[in-house]
């Protein structure tokens, strides 16, 4: 029945291919000088724009860890003569969704508006970006807010995977560093470090823009300098951070805790988006391990033996370095066997990579679950945001099906070959010892 379901599901996303050519992209330039993408679509009257400025929480001061997150966190905390009950009222009075995030590498926002809200939507980002407020009150509670939440991640045991596989992978790298901070870090940022972060982080010359909607490239260009016109061109930081990749060597730690599952976190050196194979990558990524179902680890780890209800891959490609990512959660006396078989698939795809068979069914579905990425404005926003920052061209959208459909069964064996590496895998088991064995009867 489940095979039946995935066949069924791929002709399904299959039949909706069409969507994701009729989006055409085109470049707008502001009479500012301010480039964005553009998918016009006058079909609904919503307007999405998403934009990011390079450089994220990584650049935060060791002593500050978690300024990029409490500052994204108050920005649309009151702004202008606005302070936090009043900016937030007019936001859902007039169904305008205004979210500010943090990434290793990117201060990302994200702008949602009806049509008839517009011009007052683009103010309240302006000042969001350019005249928050940052009032005692507001701040302290984000605070609060962000301490319970470190507080509560201290005990998860996936966090805890993560936060310690990254410390070990990237040692000595600001990839290494918990991005959300500590207690005492977050206790230590004050209302002119917010300030500070505003007047250093936000410049045109770091800024990426993308649109989608009901919206013409005339107004959008009037609309990229309303809103990031007031921003300088440059503060003159420098965002860039040392290229890191993991030891050759990897390692496997424990982390003692009294819980009813166990949780493993592996990583090994990854590919870059750069990467001219990585569409291979992409595929035989899907086939080992990000395919849910259809992969060979849940294959092997759930379906044939029961250890878990979940395991999974998946690639992580920074800016200055990449890792492929795998998990597991099991009882702590099937945790060792997980890792084992795990390992054991990561040997077979090395040595044998994918099957025929294995590498049409990947293409088929990463082809046809393509189109299901456009399906409002703010997802094709996010798109063309990415396309931007990869610099993949204003034809993206309507050729990466192809990229994919390239990609062949030597391709997909030599990549297998040349990435997935065992020997390179550090692991990170967090969870209660294993029981120890019994003493064999004399």
């Amino acid at each position: 029945m489940k095979n039946v379901f995935r066949s069924a599901l791929c002709v399904a996303l299959v039949a909706f291919s069409a969507p994701a050519l009729a989006i055409t992209v085109q470049e707008v330039k502001s009479p500012g000088g301010i480039t964005a993408y553009l998918a016009e679509d006058h079909s609904t009257p919503v307007i999405a724009i998403t934009f990011g400025f390079r450089g994220g929480s990584t650049l935060d001061p060791a002593a500050k860890l978690g300024l990029s997150g409490m500052a994204v966190s108050t920005l649309d905390e009151g702004a202008g003569d606005l302070d936090s009950f009043a900016f937030q009222s007019e936001l859902e009075d007039r169904a305008i969704t205004l979210r500010f995030g943090d990434e290793s590498d990117m201060i990302r926002g994200n702008l949602v508006t009806t049509t008839p809200n517009a011009e007052r939507a683009y103010e309240l980002a302006r000042m969001a970006l350019t005249a928050p407020r940052f009032d005692a009150e507001p701040v302290e509670r984000i605070r609060r807010q962000i301490l319970v939440g470190i507080a509560s991640r201290q005990e998860n045991p996936g966090r805890i995977a993560r936060q310690t596989l990254m410390e070990a992978v990237f040692a000595g790298h600001p990839y290494a560093r918990e991005s959300d901070g500590t207690a005492q870090t977050v206790a230590a940022i004050t209302v002119d470090d917010l300030r500070a972060f505003v007047k250093t982080r936000f410049a045109r010359d770091r800024l990426l823009v993308s649109a989608s909607g009901d919206i013409t490239p005339a107004d959008l260009g009037k609309t990229l300098d309303r809103i990031f016109g007031g921003l300088p061109q440059t503060t003159g930081l420098d965002v860039k951070l040392p290229k890191v990749a993991p030891p050759a060597k990897g390692q496997t730690i424990r982390v003692e805790k009294d819980l009813p599952q166990t949780v493993v976190y592996m990583a090994q050196r990854g590919m870059m988006r750069q990467d001219p194979d990585w569409y291979t990558m992409t595929v035989n990524d899907y086939i080992f391990g990000s395919g849910s179902f259809a992969s060979r680890l849940t294959n092997e780890v759930r379906e044939k033996r029961g250890l878990t209800y979940g395991v999974g891959t998946s690639l992580a490609p920074y800016d200055y370095g990449a890792l492929m990512f795998a998990s597991v959660s099991t009882r702590a006396d099937q945790a060792q066997t997980s890792i084992d078989v795990i390992r054991d698939e990561w040997i077979k795809m090395r040595d044998a990579g994918p099957t025929q068979k294995e590498l049409d069914d990947a293409k088929r579905y990463l082809t046809g679950a393509w189109p299901l990425r456009f399906t409002t404005n703010g997802s094709i926003a996010e798109v063309l945001l990415s396309v931007q920052r990869d610099n993949l061209g204003l034809d993206y959208i309507d050729k990466r099906n192809s990229l994919i459909e390239k990609v062949t069964l030597e391709d997909a064996k030599r990549v297998a070959k040349a990435i997935y590496d065992p020997a390179g895998l550090t692991v990170v088991v967090v969870g209660q010892s294993p029981p120890a064995a019994k003493p064999a009867k004399r």
